[in-house]
Parts: structure tokens; C-alpha cells; sequence
């Protein structure tokens, strides 16, 4: 009996450490980007799916999320403003990438294309710092040819890979685009 009472502390010492770990996170993403969270055009990224099932919105939360974990994890004191904003919007291209008939012949080359893309349109709607504009520009180096040159960056771009590659294999699952 022993064992299994211990058992059942550990269990609930982990999920309240997650759900901590989680509001902290909550708290970090209304501090520094409730502007982005409230924005139509990104609510409206509910509606595209990134990878799998996953959708661009979920996508853009995990790898702010997982770049604040990295972050941490590494000690690399990123500017956490920069780090939330520029991963919430690294993939802010607004189209649903996934539709072939819809696509221009350039578009069709997303994963070149996308960052550019995704940057013209935050630039639109949101005052970006430098750093900001490089984690969007560069998030999908190698295939951006030129390597980020800022620490932040470099978190976001690993953070984007391993959720996309998470998304991609089945293992990060989400629950498909909402009707709008």
C-alpha cells in the first residue's frame, strides 16, 4: 500500500508541476503578445492545417511554447518578447498551403516562400523589432539558404522542426481546422 500511496504523490507533484509550468507560460503569452492572441488573422489560423492535423494556430502555440522550454532548458537568456511574438508569427502566412487549385505556381513552393510571406503580413498588422523580423525571415533555414544570425532565432527554428516533425509523424496530434 506503501507503494502505491507514493505512487499517487508523485502522479499529482507531476501534473502540478505541468499545470504550473503551463500558467507561467499562459501568463508569459498574455504579457507579451495579447495583441497577437486577440487578432482576428490569427484566431483565423484555427482554419488551415499546418501538418497532420494540426492546425497553423496550434502549430504557431507549441513552437512558442517549446521555444520558451528550450530557452529555459539551454540557460540561453533569450529576450522572451521577441521569442513569444516571433514564433507566434514565423508562420503567419494566412493561406491554406494545402490547396493546390487555390495556389499560385510560386506559392506552391511553400516552404521557400512562406517566410517571406508570413513577414510582409506581420509587418502589416504588428509593430515587429529586428529580432522579431529575423525568427520570421529565417525560421526555415536551411531552406532559407541564409542562417539566422540571433540567438532567438536559432531557439524558434529548432523549436519549429521538432514540432513540426512531431506533427508530421502522428505523434503531436491536433484536432483539424474549425469552420470559421
Amino acid at each position: 500500500m506503501e507503494f502505491l500511496r507514493d505512487s499517487r504523490q508523485k502522479r499529482r507533484e507531476r501534473i502540478k508541476k505541468l499545470y504550473e509550468r503551463h500558467k507561467r507560460i499562459h501568463e508569459l503569452f498574455k504579457r507579451h503578445a495579447s495583441d497577437i492572441l486577440a487578432s482576428e488573422n490569427f484566431r483565423g489560423t484555427r482554419r488551415h492545417i499546418q501538418h497532420g492535423s494540426m492546425t497553423v494556430y496550434s502549430h504557431c502555440m507549441n513552437v512558442a511554447r517549446y521555444s520558451l522550454l528550450l530557452n529555459k532548458k539551454l540557460g540561453l537568456k533569450c529576450d522572451k518578447h521577441d521569442l513569444i511574438r516571433g514564433a507566434l508569427l514565423h508562420d503567419y502566412f494566412l493561406y491554406d498551403w494545402h490547396d493546390k487549385a487555390y495556389l499560385s505556381q510560386r506559392k506552391r513552393l511553400h516552404g521557400f516562400w512562406h517566410p517571406g510571406i508570413a513577414l510582409r503580413n506581420a509587418e502589416k498588422e504588428y509593430e515587429l523589432s529586428d529580432t522579431q523580423r529575423e525568427i520570421i525571415r529565417k525560421h526555415m533555414w536551411p531552406l532559407s539558404v541564409v542562417p539566422p544570425t540571433c540567438k532567438e532565432a536559432w531557439v524558434v527554428t529548432a523549436a519549429d522542426k521538432y514540432c513540426s516533425l512531431m506533427e508530421t509523424v502522428g505523434i503531436h496530434k491536433g484536432h483539424g481546422a474549425k469552420a470559421s
